[in-house]
């Protein structure tokens, strides 16, 4: 029994899931499951039972998830003390960020911490909002849009940040494309429509916004990404959701139309996921990304 195989025990039985376990423990899913198998060999009963996707944990793999939980809590606090007293001369900051801010904000805001911080070596993950609040206990820091769930690991500080609104696009021949550039989500919804895959901040947006409209979802297409989004809308299936700032170096080919008559906005969160004793490299970042929001 090693301190490793307790700390990815104790991963999995937070996740109820391999998979999700491995993303946060930047693993392979072979490689967590290969530690599980260990583990449960050295006590000689089971300790958890797949269960659908996911897993369940036995009897005894709950008296012993008391003993792992507080081994990875410690790891993390060793974790961030060192890098804490390392300074900001040297270290490791891993980020994350859900698909918006990580393709339109992340790039810029590492280039000027890389330039304050040069030895500083960073990391980054990037994916949908639920798979950044997975990663959570590998990470130093992550930013994601939408609402933040109740699903935090204990001790994450989350810091509001800044607001961000989500248009509707169209291919410039569209009949919803005029020089105003406004829709009405009824308007909208006599059209097919291309959406991001579950799991996505925008995706959750649009719905609960037609959902108070009272508006039909007529989904066309499911695909992942920004830019599969406007592809998609670029080949005709259908009128798509994305973030206005995802449209700032546009060509004419597609239009945006902002909802009327309430814009459709959200806010980015910045998550600390070890808030009581982070980095100071974290730290730092930190006061960049809200400088930056201050000043923009």
């Amino acid at each position: 029994m090693t301190p490793d195989q307790l700390i990815t025990f104790a991963t999995v039985a937070e996740h109820g899931n391999i998979s999700r376990a491995a993303v946060a423990l930047h693993l392979s899913q072979p490689a967590v499951s290969g530690q599980l198998r260990q583990l449960q060999d050295e006590f000689g009963e089971p300790l958890y039972q797949r269960d659908g996707r996911g897993v369940r944990l036995t009897a005894a793999g709950e008296q012993l998830v008391h003993y792992a939980a507080r081994i990875r809590e410690t790891y993390q606090q060793a974790h961030a003390f060192r890098d804490a007293l390392r300074g900001l001369e040297r270290g490791l900051l891993r980020i994350g960020a859900s698909t918006t801010p990580a393709s339109y904000l992340l790039p810029y805001l590492i280039a000027a911490f890389h330039r304050q911080f040069p030895e500083v070596d960073i990391t980054t993950i990037n994916g949908n909002t639920s798979d950044i609040v997975a990663a959570l206990p590998a990470l130093d820091i992550a930013m994601i849009e939408g609402q933040v769930g109740e699903d935090l690991p204990p001790g994450t500080g989350v810091t509001p940040w800044r607001e961000d609104e989500i248009v509707a696009i169209v291919p410039a021949s569209h009949p919803l494309a005029p020089e105003r550039g406004e829709a009405s989500l009824e308007a909208i919804s006599a059209h097919p429509l291309v959406l991001r895959e579950g799991g996505s901040g925008v995706r959750q947006i649009v719905e609960r916004a037609f959902a108070r409209a009272g508006a039909p979802l007529r989904v066309a297409l499911e695909i992942a990404g920004v830019e599969g989004v406007k592809e998609a809308v670029r080949a005709g299936m259908g009128i798509g959701f994305v973030s206005a700032m995802s449209m700032r170096h546009e060509d004419s080919a597609l239009r945006r139309l902002r909802i009327v008559p309430e814009p459709l906005t959200r806010r980015f969160s910045i998550l600390m996921p070890h808030s009581a004793a982070p980095s100071r490299a974290a730290g730092r970042f930190l006061d960049l990304c809200l400088n930056e929001s201050n000043s923009g």
